[in-house]
């Protein structure tokens, strides 16, 4: 019988950015974004939990191996986004706004080729301690 078992890596990063719409007016992007929309961009304390589920290897235990997941997190993600202006500094995030969701969905595409392909990866982005989002969801 194989079994299948979730495993969750938890990463932490700082970055500001401004959510934004170059498209729409001033006041349109103040009543949709409010306080989100500061042309001097704000903060967040980004919470970051990767989840990567399949089969137990019968050699290792393992389902991936969480030495190498972590280096990935800290190379691909954390490095590349710690204590930096999304919207300045990364350059998915120079045409697209950096909303949590789309954060998710940046790092799902920077880490999906990186693992396994027989491997499920679920990203939980937590912008605040009430406010969070998943990529994909089933």
């Amino acid at each position: 019988m194989v079994h299948k078992v979730a495993v969750f890596r938890k990463e932490h990063f700082n970055a500001a950015h401004r959510l934004h719409n170059p498209e729409w007016s001033e006041d349109k992007n103040e009543a949709v974004f409010g306080k989100c929309n500061n042309p001097n961009y704000h903060g967040h304390n980004y919470e970051l939990i990767v989840q990567v589920t399949g089969p137990v290897d019968p050699e290792t235990g393992y389902v991936v191996d969480m030495k190498i997941l972590s280096a990935l997190l800290k190379e691909f993600v954390v490095d590349r986004f710690d204590h930096k202006n999304l919207n300045l500094d990364v350059e998915e995030f120079k045409t697209l706004n950096p909303s949590a969701e789309n954060i998710a969905i940046v790092i799902f595409s920077i880490l999906r080729p990186k693992i396994d392909a027989g491997l499920a990866l679920k990203i939980r982005l937590y912008e605040t301690e009430r406010n969070f989002v998943e990529y994909p969801v089933d």
